[in-house]
């Protein structure tokens, strides 16, 4: 009879990989150098805003790895999100951060009698979108890699050069040196009380771009339906790519009747803060064009949910600001992206990015390719760190 030596013991790999040590958040208030009007200022709603909040994360591991993220505001709500962020990041410390979905989960339910959108979910964003930066750099990949990208570049239209405070003639200005920058697409402000004015401004850039450049524009909520409907069918001529928001963000209904009576495509979305909401437009064929944002809708990880449904309803994405993320969660949607263009945000980062031949491309760098600026730092309102810092 012969005799086997038992088998030697499998180990299994360890169940963590790693623990969090700590999260950093900054408030931070980013100036703008002149005060921004678009429609909801000029029909009462809002004031001219002249700076943003933002909130930066920056989580810190035990094994030596480092993420970055950030969330903003645009007039109210910073120190909501940064209070928010304070109470419930003690919830991570000791955690594996690559469970990050798990993790925004028990995050979300920390804060659960305030909802799952809005400003609480707002507050997760930042330290979301500072998991994925830490996981990419684990991996020694740009995001887009680790997610897996469909191009490694992303066709890109500028904004901030066409707000209603400035001048037709200075919008032309400044649209002639967007383009000459690299950027492929100009987006110009409507929604004025005066619709004719409107018309005039945007027929007046069409002529001055030509026929072949690439059109928006953006009515930021301010018409009701017979109003969008009126304007939207003059604004046809005039071969735009998108028109922006024609009614409020919730209107879901009133969208979709708008998209099945254009031939031009309807865009909007951006201020919805969750995935739910999102998905009433989805459900409704409110959109052709989605444009989530995901530092308000939760962060990486609620937009990768909403672009696997906007894949399924065959929309196209161009996600809204924040392009230092969206970049990467663009190139990773299967259908032919846009991607947003400010350059309001470049103080606060020590990189750029490379805008050419009308698209944005993705750096080789590991992560979101961005690190914080002493501009950033100089900024900073308020920072407190949550379990050990080094």
């Amino acid at each position: 009879m012969t005799t086997t030596s038992p088998a030697a013991p499998v180990t299994a790999a360890p169940a963590v990989l790693d623990r969090i040590e700590s999260v950093t958040l900054s408030s931070v208030t980013l100036p703008l150098p002149n005060p921004i009007s678009d429609a909801k200022v000029f029909t009462g709603r809002q004031r001219p805003m002249t700076e943003v909040a933002f909130l930066f994360a920056e989580v810190r591991t035990e094994g030596g790895f480092e993420g970055f993220g950030f969330g903003y505001s645009k007039r109210a709500g910073g120190p909501a999100q940064f209070a928010h962020a304070r109470e419930i990041a003690g919830d991570l410390i000791g955690e594996d951060p690559n469970d990050i979905a798990r993790l925004w989960t028990k995050l979300v339910w920390a804060g659960a009698s305030v909802g799952r959108s809005g400003a609480s979910t707002q507050a997760i964003a930042a330290i979301d979108v500072a998991l994925w930066d830490l996981k990419a750099k684990r991996a020694g990949l740009p995001l887009a890699k680790l997610l897996g990208a469909h191009r490694d570049s992303v066709r890109c239209y500028n904004t901030s050069g066409g707000f209603l405070h400035e001048s037709i003639e200075q919008v032309k200005d400044n649209a002639t040196r967007t383009l000459e920058s690299g950027v492929g697409g100009i987006k110009i402000k409507v929604g004025l009380p005066d619709s004719a004015e409107d018309l005039r401004r945007v027929r007046a850039v069409r002529e001055h771009l030509g026929d072949g450049v690439p059109f928006m524009v953006d009515a930021n909520q301010q018409w009701d339906r017979p109003t969008a409907m009126r304007v939207s069918r003059r604004l046809e001529e005039f071969d735009l790519v998108w028109i922006e928001e024609p009614l409020d963000a919730y209107d879901a209904e009133g969208h979709a009747q708008l998209a099945r009576s254009l031939d031009t495509a309807v865009a909007t979305g951006e201020m919805l803060t969750s995935v739910a909401e999102h998905y009433e437009l989805i459900r409704q064929g409110s959109v052709d064009i989605i444009q989530p944002d995901a530092p308000r809708i939760g962060g990486i990880t609620q937009f990768l949910k909403l672009a696997a449904l906007a894949d399924h309803a065959n929309l196209q994405l161009a996600p809204h600001f924040a392009m230092e993320i969206h970049v990467h969660l663009a190139a990773a949607y299967p259908h032919e992206p846009w991607v947003e263009h400010f350059d309001w945000l470049y103080p606060l980062f020590n990189e750029r990015l490379e805008t050419r031949d009308g698209r944005m491309h993705l750096s080789d760098r590991p992560g979101l390719g961005v690190t914080p600026s002493d501009q950033l730092r100089a900024w900073t309102v308020d920072r407190v760190t949550i379990g050990a810092s080094r």
